[in-house]
C-alpha cells in the first residue's frame, strides 16, 4: 500500500467514524421509552413498539461497526495495516476503501 492510499484510508476512516457516532446519536433518541400516557392508538403503539426493537438493533450494530472503525485507526500506523490476518497477503485497496475496518481478503473471509 502506497502512502497517498494509506492517507486516504485514514481520511476514509476518520469520516465514517464521525458518521457512526452521528448516528448513533440519531439511534439513542429513537430508543428511548415510549411513555404510556402517550395518546397513540393500540396499533400506534405496537408499530412504536416494534420500530423502536428495530433501532436498538441498530444502534448495536453501529456501536459494534464504530469499535471496528476506531480499532483500525490505531492499527493504521501499524506495518501489518492492509495485510490479511489470515494468509498475510496485502488486502485489496478497493476492500479496503469500502471496508476500512477489515482485516481479512476476500479469499480468507469465503
Amino acid at each position: 500500500m502506497t502512502d497517498t492510499e494509506k492517507k486516504k484510508l485514514i481520511n476514509i476512516i476518520t469520516l465514517r467514524i464521525e458518521e457512526a457516532k452521528e448516528e448513533i446519536e440519531e439511534l439513542k433518541e429513537l430508543v428511548k421509552p415510549i411513555p404510556l400516557d402517550a395518546s397513540i392508538g393500540r396499533i400506534s403503539r405496537m408499530d412504536a413498539i416494534n420500530n423502536k426493537t428495530i433501532n436498538e438493533s441498530s444502534l448495536r450494530e453501529k456501536k459494534q461497526e464504530l469499535k471496528k472503525l476506531e480499532r483500525a485507526l490505531e492499527n493504521s500506523e501499524s506495518e501489518k495495516f492492509g495485510i490479511c490476518t489470515k494468509c498475510g497477503d496485502e488486502i485489496p485497496f478497493g476492500r479496503l476503501e469500502y471496508m476500512p475496518h477489515t482485516t481479512r481478503c476476500v479469499k480468507c473471509v469465503g
